[in-house]
């Protein structure tokens, strides 16, 4: 059930991610303001576009959840393997995703920091005579 329930999810990103669904949605949504006059822009009217894009936007979001979900263990895998085959890395960012708001903005100051040192050492090489920038 499950495999097949992504398989499905998958395609159907796939699928209304396209500019042909985008140009198919706008069709519909250009005929539908076209028939306004012929119902009188009856409160009918206005329900059918509402209640369309209600259904399709309550499916969307579980289809698009299960695909981001999807491909964001897959990229957190692929950073865990990079991480994993570099032998200076400091593996415990492998489960960075579980920590909390605190440590990540201590995480964060600490790799701006070093970002700043190696910005500044750089500046000084390439300010040496000699030194290629």
């Amino acid at each position: 059930m499950h495999d097949l329930f992504r398989r499905f999810a998958h395609r159907i990103s796939e699928l209304v991610g396209s500019p042909w669904v985008f140009v198919l949605a706008l069709l519909v949504i250009i005929g539908w303001a076209i028939t306004g006059p012929v119902f009188g822009y009856s409160d009918t009217w206005q329900l059918v576009i509402n209640t369309g894009t209600t259904i399709v936007t309550f499916l969307m979001v579980f289809l698009i959840q299960n695909t981001q979900n999807r491909d964001s263990r897959a990229v957190h895998l692929k950073i865990d393997e990079l991480l994993r085959s570099i032998g200076r890395a400091r593996t415990d960012l492998v489960t960075i995703e579980n920590m909390s708001e605190e440590e990540l903005r201590r995480l964060e100051t600490e790799f701006r920091e070093l970002a700043e040192k190696v910005a500044k050492k750089r500046a000084e090489k390439s300010g040496q005579p000699g030194a290629q920038g």
